[in-house]
Protein backbone atom coordinates (compact mmCIF):
# COMPACT_ATOMS: atom_id res chain seq x y z
CA UNK A 1 0.00 0.00 0.00
CA UNK A 2 1.32 3.39 -0.81
CA UNK A 3 4.12 2.60 -2.50
CA UNK A 4 3.55 3.89 -6.33
CA UNK A 5 4.70 7.12 -7.13
CA UNK A 6 1.73 8.09 -9.72
CA UNK A 7 -1.70 6.57 -11.12
CA UNK A 8 -2.67 6.91 -14.90
CA UNK A 9 -6.01 6.99 -15.86
CA UNK A 10 -6.92 6.16 -19.44
CA UNK A 11 -5.46 3.55 -21.40
CA UNK A 12 -6.09 4.80 -24.67
CA UNK A 13 -3.09 5.19 -26.89
CA UNK A 14 -1.82 8.27 -25.62
CA UNK A 15 -2.02 6.52 -21.64
CA UNK A 16 -0.57 3.69 -22.95
CA UNK A 17 2.43 5.34 -24.42
CA UNK A 18 2.59 7.74 -21.17
CA UNK A 19 2.50 4.69 -18.62
CA UNK A 20 5.32 3.11 -20.17
CA UNK A 21 7.33 6.25 -20.75
CA UNK A 22 6.94 7.05 -16.91
CA UNK A 23 7.70 3.52 -15.94
CA UNK A 24 10.98 3.42 -17.99
CA UNK A 25 12.25 6.21 -16.28
CA UNK A 26 11.77 4.57 -12.97
CA UNK A 27 8.93 5.75 -11.18
CA UNK A 28 6.28 3.05 -10.24
CA UNK A 29 3.23 3.55 -12.16
CA UNK A 30 -0.20 2.30 -11.42
CA UNK A 31 -3.25 2.19 -14.52
CA UNK A 32 -6.69 2.00 -14.82
CA UNK A 33 -9.10 2.49 -17.20
CA UNK A 34 -13.22 2.49 -16.91
CA UNK A 35 -13.21 -1.06 -18.92
CA UNK A 36 -11.18 -3.56 -17.85
CA UNK A 37 -10.29 -4.90 -21.25
CA UNK A 38 -8.57 -2.22 -22.64
CA UNK A 39 -6.43 -2.74 -19.45
CA UNK A 40 -6.03 -6.06 -20.31
CA UNK A 41 -5.42 -6.08 -24.15
CA UNK A 42 -2.52 -3.25 -22.46
CA UNK A 43 -1.06 -5.86 -19.99
CA UNK A 44 -0.78 -8.34 -22.76
CA UNK A 45 2.26 -7.10 -24.79
CA UNK A 46 4.14 -7.04 -21.64
CA UNK A 47 5.13 -7.83 -19.23
CA UNK A 48 6.37 -4.53 -18.09
CA UNK A 49 8.80 -3.18 -14.86
CA UNK A 50 7.36 -0.56 -12.70
CA UNK A 51 3.76 -0.95 -13.49
CA UNK A 52 0.73 -2.11 -11.77
CA UNK A 53 -2.75 -2.58 -13.08
CA UNK A 54 -6.50 -1.93 -11.06
CA UNK A 55 -9.75 -3.23 -11.87
CA UNK A 56 -10.85 -0.69 -9.06
CA UNK A 57 -10.12 2.88 -9.23
CA UNK A 58 -10.21 3.29 -5.44
CA UNK A 59 -7.68 0.32 -5.02
CA UNK A 60 -5.33 2.76 -7.09
CA UNK A 61 -5.92 5.53 -5.91
CA UNK A 62 -5.13 3.88 -2.36
CA UNK A 63 -2.18 2.42 -3.68
CA UNK A 64 -0.23 5.49 -4.17
CA UNK A 65 2.08 7.60 -2.04
CA UNK A 66 0.88 10.75 -0.76
CA UNK A 67 0.47 13.63 -1.72
CA UNK A 68 -1.12 11.36 -4.29
CA UNK A 69 -0.51 12.03 -7.56
CA UNK A 70 -2.94 11.29 -10.65
CA UNK A 71 -2.56 12.05 -13.97
CA UNK A 72 -6.01 11.86 -16.43
CA UNK A 73 -5.66 10.67 -19.95
CA UNK A 74 -9.00 10.97 -21.56
CA UNK A 75 -11.13 12.65 -23.58
CA UNK A 76 -11.83 16.50 -23.32
CA UNK A 77 -15.41 17.50 -22.39
CA UNK A 78 -17.81 15.67 -19.77
CA UNK A 79 -15.63 12.74 -19.22
CA UNK A 80 -12.97 14.62 -17.44
CA UNK A 81 -15.97 16.20 -15.11
CA UNK A 82 -16.84 12.36 -14.16
CA UNK A 83 -13.76 11.14 -13.19
CA UNK A 84 -12.93 14.43 -11.02
CA UNK A 85 -16.21 13.91 -9.71
CA UNK A 86 -15.09 10.04 -8.59
CA UNK A 87 -11.60 11.26 -7.48
CA UNK A 88 -13.36 13.67 -5.29
CA UNK A 89 -14.41 11.08 -3.01
CA UNK A 90 -11.43 9.14 -2.75
CA UNK A 91 -9.17 12.00 -2.38
CA UNK A 92 -7.66 14.22 0.49
CA UNK A 93 -6.02 17.37 1.09
CA UNK A 94 -2.33 18.23 -1.22
CA UNK A 95 -3.30 15.69 -3.65
CA UNK A 96 -2.87 16.43 -7.09
CA UNK A 97 -4.80 15.54 -10.22
CA UNK A 98 -3.52 16.64 -13.71
CA UNK A 99 -5.20 16.55 -17.17
CA UNK A 100 -3.12 15.59 -19.56
CA UNK A 101 -5.93 15.36 -22.54
CA UNK A 102 -7.17 18.46 -24.81
CA UNK A 103 -9.15 19.93 -22.38
CA UNK A 104 -10.51 23.79 -23.01
CA UNK A 105 -8.38 26.30 -20.85
CA UNK A 106 -11.20 27.89 -19.13
CA UNK A 107 -12.71 24.42 -18.25
CA UNK A 108 -9.73 23.79 -16.73
CA UNK A 109 -10.10 27.52 -14.90
CA UNK A 110 -12.89 26.33 -13.64
CA UNK A 111 -12.52 22.62 -12.75
CA UNK A 112 -9.20 24.44 -11.35
CA UNK A 113 -10.93 26.97 -9.02
CA UNK A 114 -13.13 24.41 -7.68
CA UNK A 115 -10.52 21.52 -6.34
CA UNK A 116 -8.56 24.51 -4.72
CA UNK A 117 -11.84 25.52 -2.78
CA UNK A 118 -11.70 21.86 -1.50
CA UNK A 119 -7.90 21.56 -1.05
CA UNK A 120 -6.86 19.69 -4.05
CA UNK A 121 -4.09 20.71 -6.42
CA UNK A 122 -5.18 20.39 -10.37
CA UNK A 123 -2.98 20.61 -13.31
CA UNK A 124 -3.69 21.09 -16.98
CA UNK A 125 -1.07 19.91 -18.39
CA UNK A 126 -0.37 20.15 -22.37
CA UNK A 127 1.42 17.64 -23.55
CA UNK A 128 2.26 17.18 -27.22
CA UNK A 129 4.13 15.11 -29.66
CA UNK A 130 1.75 11.97 -30.75
CA UNK A 131 1.94 8.73 -29.56
CA UNK A 132 5.79 8.86 -30.40
CA UNK A 133 6.43 12.13 -28.35
CA UNK A 134 4.05 10.26 -25.11
CA UNK A 135 6.01 6.70 -25.59
CA UNK A 136 9.35 8.46 -25.46
CA UNK A 137 9.70 11.90 -24.84
CA UNK A 138 6.83 14.88 -25.12
CA UNK A 139 6.84 18.66 -24.88
CA UNK A 140 5.03 19.03 -21.66
CA UNK A 141 3.12 22.28 -20.91
CA UNK A 142 1.78 22.07 -16.86
CA UNK A 143 -0.20 24.98 -15.67
CA UNK A 144 -1.40 24.92 -12.25
CA UNK A 145 -0.55 26.21 -8.12
CA UNK A 146 3.43 27.14 -8.63
CA UNK A 147 4.20 25.60 -4.78
CA UNK A 148 2.29 22.08 -5.75
CA UNK A 149 4.29 21.86 -9.19
CA UNK A 150 7.25 20.88 -7.10
CA UNK A 151 5.73 17.68 -6.49
CA UNK A 152 5.30 16.72 -9.73
CA UNK A 153 7.93 18.25 -11.42
CA UNK A 154 10.73 15.32 -11.20
CA UNK A 155 8.02 12.85 -13.28
CA UNK A 156 7.09 15.56 -15.75
CA UNK A 157 10.87 16.53 -16.47
CA UNK A 158 11.60 13.40 -16.73
CA UNK A 159 10.08 11.78 -19.38
CA UNK A 160 9.68 15.08 -21.43
CA UNK A 161 11.77 15.37 -24.67
CA UNK A 162 15.48 16.59 -24.69
CA UNK A 163 16.63 19.63 -26.36
CA UNK A 164 20.44 19.86 -26.23
CA UNK A 165 20.20 18.71 -22.83
CA UNK A 166 17.38 20.91 -21.89
CA UNK A 167 14.06 19.24 -20.65
CA UNK A 168 11.08 20.22 -22.71
CA UNK A 169 8.76 21.20 -19.89
CA UNK A 170 8.86 24.47 -17.79
CA UNK A 171 5.98 25.52 -15.41
CA UNK A 172 3.60 27.84 -17.51
CA UNK A 173 1.10 29.18 -15.12
CA UNK A 174 -1.77 29.39 -13.10
CA UNK A 175 -4.85 27.39 -13.64
CA UNK A 176 -5.14 27.02 -17.01
CA UNK A 177 -2.16 28.34 -18.68
CA UNK A 178 -0.63 25.29 -19.44
CA UNK A 179 -4.12 24.25 -21.81
CA UNK A 180 -3.74 27.68 -23.37
CA UNK A 181 -0.09 27.95 -24.66
CA UNK A 182 -0.96 23.85 -25.66
CA UNK A 183 -3.78 25.78 -27.71
CA UNK A 184 -2.00 27.91 -29.03
CA UNK A 185 0.75 25.87 -29.86
CA UNK A 186 -1.99 24.02 -31.81
CA UNK A 187 -3.16 26.60 -33.73
CA UNK A 188 0.61 27.42 -34.46
CA UNK A 189 0.70 23.95 -36.08
CA UNK A 190 -2.71 24.61 -38.20
CA UNK A 191 -1.02 27.28 -39.90
CA UNK A 192 2.08 25.68 -40.18
CA UNK A 193 0.78 22.70 -41.85
CA UNK A 194 -1.33 24.86 -43.68
CA UNK A 195 1.48 26.74 -45.17
CA UNK A 196 3.67 23.88 -46.19
CA UNK A 197 0.42 22.65 -48.15
CA UNK A 198 0.21 25.82 -49.77
CA UNK A 199 3.43 25.29 -51.10
CA UNK A 200 3.13 21.97 -52.20
CA UNK A 201 0.16 22.72 -54.38
CA UNK A 202 2.48 25.68 -55.81
CA UNK A 203 5.57 23.72 -56.61
CA UNK A 204 3.09 21.15 -58.05
CA UNK A 205 0.37 22.61 -60.11
CA UNK A 206 2.47 25.84 -60.88
CA UNK A 207 6.19 24.24 -61.01
CA UNK A 208 5.23 20.83 -62.50
CA UNK A 209 7.15 19.09 -59.43
CA UNK A 210 6.36 15.61 -59.01
CA UNK A 211 6.41 13.78 -55.64
CA UNK A 212 9.59 12.29 -56.25
CA UNK A 213 11.25 15.55 -56.75
CA UNK A 214 9.26 17.12 -53.77
CA UNK A 215 10.86 14.29 -51.84
CA UNK A 216 14.17 15.07 -52.95
CA UNK A 217 13.29 18.88 -52.30
CA UNK A 218 11.90 18.69 -48.87
CA UNK A 219 14.58 16.63 -47.56
CA UNK A 220 17.25 19.86 -48.77
CA UNK A 221 15.12 22.18 -46.76
CA UNK A 222 15.61 19.89 -44.03
CA UNK A 223 18.80 21.16 -43.98
CA UNK A 224 18.15 24.67 -43.73
CA UNK A 225 16.36 27.18 -41.63
CA UNK A 226 13.84 25.49 -42.11
CA UNK A 227 14.42 22.36 -40.74
CA UNK A 228 11.58 20.40 -38.55
CA UNK A 229 9.73 17.64 -38.17
CA UNK A 230 6.77 18.65 -39.80
CA UNK A 231 9.14 19.10 -42.93
CA UNK A 232 11.31 15.88 -42.46
CA UNK A 233 7.39 14.42 -42.30
CA UNK A 234 6.47 15.80 -45.03
CA UNK A 235 9.75 14.39 -47.16
CA UNK A 236 8.94 11.35 -46.79
CA UNK A 237 4.91 11.43 -46.90
CA UNK A 238 5.93 12.42 -50.77
CA UNK A 239 8.02 9.31 -51.26
CA UNK A 240 5.85 6.94 -49.65
CA UNK A 241 4.48 4.07 -52.26
CA UNK A 242 0.79 3.11 -52.39
CA UNK A 243 -0.23 -0.38 -50.56
CA UNK A 244 -2.81 -1.29 -53.81
CA UNK A 245 -1.94 0.89 -57.18
CA UNK A 246 1.28 2.10 -58.65
CA UNK A 247 2.44 5.41 -57.46
CA UNK A 248 2.80 7.32 -54.29
CA UNK A 249 0.14 7.13 -51.49
CA UNK A 250 -0.25 10.98 -51.68
CA UNK A 251 -2.21 10.80 -54.84
CA UNK A 252 -4.68 8.79 -53.49
CA UNK A 253 -5.60 10.21 -50.13
CA UNK A 254 -9.19 12.31 -50.47
CA UNK A 255 -8.66 16.15 -50.59
CA UNK A 256 -10.01 16.36 -47.65
CA UNK A 257 -8.72 17.63 -43.47
CA UNK A 258 -9.87 16.46 -40.48
CA UNK A 259 -9.78 18.56 -37.04
CA UNK A 260 -10.37 18.15 -33.32
CA UNK A 261 -11.17 21.42 -32.66
CA UNK A 262 -8.04 22.95 -31.20
CA UNK A 263 -7.42 25.51 -33.94
CA UNK A 264 -10.91 26.57 -33.65
CA UNK A 265 -10.71 27.59 -30.09
CA UNK A 266 -7.58 29.58 -30.60
CA UNK A 267 -9.00 31.60 -33.84
CA UNK A 268 -12.37 31.98 -31.06
CA UNK A 269 -10.02 33.13 -28.14
CA UNK A 270 -8.14 36.04 -30.16
CA UNK A 271 -11.20 37.56 -31.29
CA UNK A 272 -12.16 37.25 -27.62
CA UNK A 273 -8.98 39.35 -26.57
CA UNK A 274 -8.97 41.20 -29.81
CA UNK A 275 -5.45 39.47 -31.14
CA UNK A 276 -5.12 39.23 -35.20
CA UNK A 277 -4.17 35.25 -35.87
CA UNK A 278 -5.79 34.98 -39.26
CA UNK A 279 -2.81 32.76 -40.51
CA UNK A 280 -4.55 30.48 -37.69
CA UNK A 281 -8.13 31.72 -38.92
CA UNK A 282 -7.30 31.15 -42.53
CA UNK A 283 -5.71 27.78 -41.88
CA UNK A 284 -9.12 27.06 -39.82
CA UNK A 285 -11.11 27.73 -42.49
CA UNK A 286 -9.20 25.77 -45.37
CA UNK A 287 -9.08 22.48 -43.52
CA UNK A 288 -13.70 23.68 -43.40
CA UNK A 289 -13.90 24.26 -46.98
CA UNK A 290 -12.04 21.18 -47.62
CA UNK A 291 -14.86 19.13 -46.05
CA UNK A 292 -17.28 21.09 -48.34
CA UNK A 293 -16.77 17.75 -50.77
CA UNK A 294 -19.97 17.48 -53.03
CA UNK A 295 -19.71 21.05 -53.61
CA UNK A 296 -16.68 21.51 -54.39
CA UNK A 297 -17.21 18.80 -57.06
CA UNK A 298 -20.34 20.75 -58.26
CA UNK A 299 -19.24 24.18 -58.70
CA UNK A 300 -15.71 22.68 -60.69
CA UNK A 301 -17.84 21.32 -63.07
CA UNK A 302 -19.91 24.85 -63.23
CA UNK A 303 -17.37 27.55 -62.47
CA UNK A 304 -14.70 28.84 -64.95
CA UNK A 305 -11.19 27.27 -63.82
CA UNK A 306 -7.54 28.54 -64.26
CA UNK A 307 -5.32 26.55 -65.61
CA UNK A 308 -1.88 26.71 -64.33
CA UNK A 309 0.90 28.94 -65.34
CA UNK A 310 3.66 27.05 -65.15
CA UNK A 311 7.10 27.96 -63.75
CA UNK A 312 9.45 26.72 -66.77
CA UNK A 313 12.88 27.84 -64.17
CA UNK A 314 11.97 25.27 -61.19
CA UNK A 315 15.34 26.00 -59.33
CA UNK A 316 13.88 29.63 -59.25
CA UNK A 317 10.39 28.56 -58.20
CA UNK A 318 11.67 26.19 -55.20
CA UNK A 319 13.96 29.19 -53.93
CA UNK A 320 11.18 31.61 -53.95
CA UNK A 321 8.52 28.91 -52.13
CA UNK A 322 11.05 28.18 -49.90
CA UNK A 323 11.60 32.20 -48.70
CA UNK A 324 7.80 32.26 -49.24
CA UNK A 325 7.32 29.61 -46.45
CA UNK A 326 10.07 31.30 -44.08
CA UNK A 327 8.80 34.61 -43.83
CA UNK A 328 4.94 33.74 -43.76
CA UNK A 329 6.22 31.05 -41.13
CA UNK A 330 7.83 33.77 -39.11
CA UNK A 331 4.51 36.02 -38.91
CA UNK A 332 2.32 33.00 -38.14
CA UNK A 333 4.56 32.23 -35.36
CA UNK A 334 4.59 36.04 -34.58
CA UNK A 335 1.12 36.16 -34.23
CA UNK A 336 0.42 33.06 -31.94
CA UNK A 337 2.84 34.79 -29.58
CA UNK A 338 1.50 37.80 -29.77
CA UNK A 339 -1.90 35.80 -28.59
CA UNK A 340 0.09 34.32 -25.74
CA UNK A 341 1.60 37.69 -24.53
CA UNK A 342 -1.90 39.54 -24.31
CA UNK A 343 -3.33 36.28 -22.48
CA UNK A 344 -0.69 36.94 -19.97
CA UNK A 345 -2.43 40.44 -19.42
CA UNK A 346 -5.93 39.26 -19.61
CA UNK A 347 -5.35 36.48 -17.29
CA UNK A 348 -2.78 37.44 -14.66
CA UNK A 349 -0.17 34.88 -16.14
CA UNK A 350 3.39 35.38 -15.80
CA UNK A 351 4.70 33.63 -19.20
CA UNK A 352 8.14 33.50 -20.17
CA UNK A 353 7.81 33.46 -23.78
CA UNK A 354 11.34 32.36 -24.31
CA UNK A 355 11.12 29.26 -22.32
CA UNK A 356 7.89 28.48 -24.29
CA UNK A 357 9.38 28.70 -26.98
CA UNK A 358 12.32 26.56 -25.61
CA UNK A 359 9.87 23.36 -24.92
CA UNK A 360 8.69 23.23 -28.14
CA UNK A 361 12.00 23.02 -29.93
CA UNK A 362 12.05 18.96 -29.92
CA UNK A 363 9.18 16.70 -29.13
CA UNK A 364 6.09 18.32 -30.11
CA UNK A 365 4.58 18.39 -33.93
CA UNK A 366 6.14 21.89 -34.20
CA UNK A 367 9.49 20.97 -33.12
CA UNK A 368 12.03 23.45 -35.38
CA UNK A 369 15.51 24.91 -35.53
CA UNK A 370 13.61 27.81 -36.12
CA UNK A 371 12.22 28.10 -32.24
CA UNK A 372 16.19 28.33 -31.22
CA UNK A 373 15.65 31.59 -32.85
CA UNK A 374 12.40 32.37 -31.18
CA UNK A 375 14.06 31.12 -27.92
CA UNK A 376 17.05 33.65 -28.34
CA UNK A 377 15.22 36.48 -29.82
CA UNK A 378 13.19 36.98 -25.86
CA UNK A 379 16.62 36.15 -24.18
CA UNK A 380 17.64 39.27 -26.01
CA UNK A 381 14.27 40.86 -25.41
CA UNK A 382 11.46 39.72 -22.84
CA UNK A 383 9.41 42.72 -23.30
CA UNK A 384 9.55 41.95 -27.25
CA UNK A 385 6.41 43.36 -28.95
CA UNK A 386 6.22 41.30 -32.01
CA UNK A 387 8.70 38.25 -32.86
CA UNK A 388 9.09 40.91 -36.50
CA UNK A 389 10.56 43.17 -34.75
CA UNK A 390 13.50 40.97 -33.44
CA UNK A 391 16.71 42.01 -35.55
CA UNK A 392 17.49 38.43 -36.46
CA UNK A 393 13.52 38.19 -37.90
CA UNK A 394 13.37 41.50 -39.02
CA UNK A 395 16.44 41.13 -41.43
CA UNK A 396 14.66 37.81 -42.41
CA UNK A 397 11.34 39.57 -43.61
CA UNK A 398 12.99 42.41 -45.13
CA UNK A 399 15.41 40.16 -47.52
CA UNK A 400 12.90 37.44 -48.05
CA UNK A 401 9.44 39.55 -48.17
CA UNK A 402 9.18 39.82 -52.08
CA UNK A 403 9.56 35.93 -52.61
CA UNK A 404 6.19 35.69 -50.38
CA UNK A 405 5.06 38.55 -52.84
CA UNK A 406 6.28 36.74 -56.19
CA UNK A 407 4.31 33.35 -54.81
CA UNK A 408 1.25 33.97 -54.09
CA UNK A 409 1.04 35.79 -57.56
CA UNK A 410 1.56 33.21 -58.79
CA UNK A 411 -0.83 31.43 -57.19
CA UNK A 412 -3.77 33.27 -57.60
CA UNK A 413 -3.00 33.87 -60.96
CA UNK A 414 -2.75 30.38 -61.98
CA UNK A 415 -5.89 29.91 -59.52
CA UNK A 416 -4.30 27.95 -56.56
CA UNK A 417 -5.54 29.07 -53.08
CA UNK A 418 -3.36 30.17 -50.79
CA UNK A 419 -5.06 31.57 -47.67
CA UNK A 420 -2.39 31.46 -45.16
CA UNK A 421 0.36 32.75 -47.57
CA UNK A 422 -1.87 35.66 -49.16
CA UNK A 423 -2.92 36.14 -45.56
CA UNK A 424 0.69 36.53 -44.40
CA UNK A 425 1.13 39.58 -46.85
CA UNK A 426 -2.17 41.12 -45.44
CA UNK A 427 -1.32 41.25 -41.97
CA UNK A 428 2.36 42.00 -42.66
CA UNK A 429 1.09 45.19 -44.80
CA UNK A 430 -0.99 45.86 -42.23
CA UNK A 431 1.78 45.83 -39.48
CA UNK A 432 4.29 47.59 -41.22
CA UNK A 433 2.04 50.49 -41.23
CA UNK A 434 0.27 50.44 -44.59
CA UNK A 435 -2.76 52.82 -44.97
CA UNK A 436 -5.61 50.25 -43.63
CA UNK A 437 -8.31 52.22 -44.71
CA UNK A 438 -9.29 52.35 -40.86
CA UNK A 439 -10.01 56.25 -41.17
CA UNK A 440 -12.66 55.88 -43.64
CA UNK A 441 -14.35 53.04 -41.00
CA UNK A 442 -14.46 55.62 -38.60
CA UNK A 443 -16.17 57.75 -40.24
CA UNK A 444 -18.71 55.87 -41.54
CA UNK A 445 -19.44 54.29 -37.73
CA UNK A 446 -19.42 58.68 -37.13
CA UNK A 447 -21.69 59.15 -39.63
CA UNK A 448 -24.69 56.31 -38.91
CA UNK A 449 -23.63 55.97 -35.60
CA UNK A 450 -22.07 59.01 -34.10
CA UNK A 451 -19.06 56.94 -32.51
CA UNK A 452 -16.71 60.00 -32.58
CA UNK A 453 -13.27 59.69 -34.09
CA UNK A 454 -9.66 61.16 -33.18
CA UNK A 455 -7.61 63.57 -35.50
CA UNK A 456 -3.97 63.44 -36.87
CA UNK A 457 -3.90 67.33 -36.00
CA UNK A 458 -5.30 67.97 -32.50
CA UNK A 459 -5.84 66.30 -29.18
CA UNK A 460 -9.54 65.04 -28.61
CA UNK A 461 -12.27 63.66 -29.26
CA UNK A 462 -14.44 64.53 -32.63
CA UNK A 463 -18.17 63.97 -33.59
CA UNK A 464 -18.62 65.96 -37.25
CA UNK A 465 -22.23 66.91 -38.53
CA UNK A 466 -22.15 64.86 -41.48
CA UNK A 467 -23.92 66.13 -44.61
CA UNK A 468 -26.30 62.86 -45.10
Amino acid sequence: MNELDIGLIGLAVMGRNLALNIADKGFKVGVYNRSYDLTEEFLADGPYNNLASFKELKEMVNSLKKPRKIIMMIKAGNPVDSVIKQLVELLEDGDIIMDGGNSFFKDTIRRNEYLKSIGINYFGVGISGGELGARFGPSIMPGGDKLAYKEVEPILNAISAKADGDDCCTYIGDNGAGHYVKMVHNGIEYADMQLIAESYLVLKYAGGFTNKELAVLFNEWNNTELKSYLIEITADIFAEKDDFEVGELLDYIVDSAGQKGTGRWTSIESIDQGVNVSMITAAQNARVISNLTKERLEAKEKMIQFSSNKFEDKEMLAKLVKDALYTAKIVAYSQGFSLMKDAAENYNWELNLGLIASIFRAGCIIQAAFLNDITNAYKNNSELTSLMLDEFFLKNINEKQNSLREVVKIAITSGIPVPSLSSSISYLDGFRGSPLGANLIQAQRDCFGAHTFNRKDREGIFHHNWNK
